[in-house]
């Protein structure tokens, strides 16, 4: 447990000083230095964990060191929210795979209905914003995002254990945080939306990559 206390606190101490660099232009070197780290972080505790669900741990180990090159993406000067969002794309559809292995598609199927209500919704909200050559790329992404964190949840219902409970409220968390990063970037600025987007991001990633650590049978010391 001291060892998970300490993951914790670095993966903290790192967002904390990324969220802050994001909110201040004069210190924004730290946005730049802690922003890709915290994700690194995170990979790396889910690198040293040990689990009996090895192909588990190497999805979502795929999926954070994909989500790290869409952190670098988004941050760099410039348009590159296109490969950003190609980036995270590739990170859901390992996030999928992982949950994927702990059982059947999409069963039950009202998580699938829930998701695919907000999706439709926030898609709604954005068409009229979005540019003409991000609509299609951005309905891919969605619906990505939305069956992720409704296999998260299905798996939830089978599986009702530590591990899947972490998933499923990660995923929720990744689409809270997507959801708030669209409607800042393309329809309405969120006031301190750094602050939200952020830390809903490292939220998703931290409960994703600690439901490794508690897949059954996993020893945790």
């Amino acid at each position: 447990m001291q060892r998970n206390a300490v993951w914790l606190s670095a993966v903290a101490v790192s967002a904390a000083l990324a969220i802050v660099g994001a909110e201040s232009d004069g210190l924004r070197v730290l946005h730049y230095l802690f922003k890709p780290l915290t994700t690194l972080l995170i990979a790396a505790m889910v690198w040293r964990t040990a689990t009996t669900g090895h192909g588990y741990r190497r999805a979502v180990l795929a999926g954070l060191l994909l989500s790290l090159l869409g952190d670098v993406f988004l941050m760099l000067p410039g348009d590159w929210f296109a490969f950003g969002l190609g980036s995270f794309l590739l990170a859901h559809l390992c996030y999928l795979r992982a949950f994927r292995l702990r059982g059947t598609w999409f069963r039950p199927v009202w998580p699938v209905l829930v998701y695919g209500v907000i999706a439709a919704a926030v898609l709604a909200y954005l068409w009229p914003h979005l540019p003409a050559e991000l609509k299609i790329p951005v309905v891919v992404y969605v619906v990505a995002l939305a069956g992720m964190a409704a296999q998260a949840a299905c798996i939830w219902h089978q599986h009702p254990d530590r591990a899947a409970t972490l998933a499923t409220v990660g995923g929720a968390c990744f689409v809270l945080s997507d959801a708030l990063l669209a409607i800042d970037r393309f329809a309405i600025a969120i006031p301190l939306a750094s602050v939200w987007v952020l830390l809903s991001y490292w939220t998703a990633q931290w409960l994703i990559a600690r439901s490794v650590m508690f897949l059954p049978g996993t020893p945790r010391g």
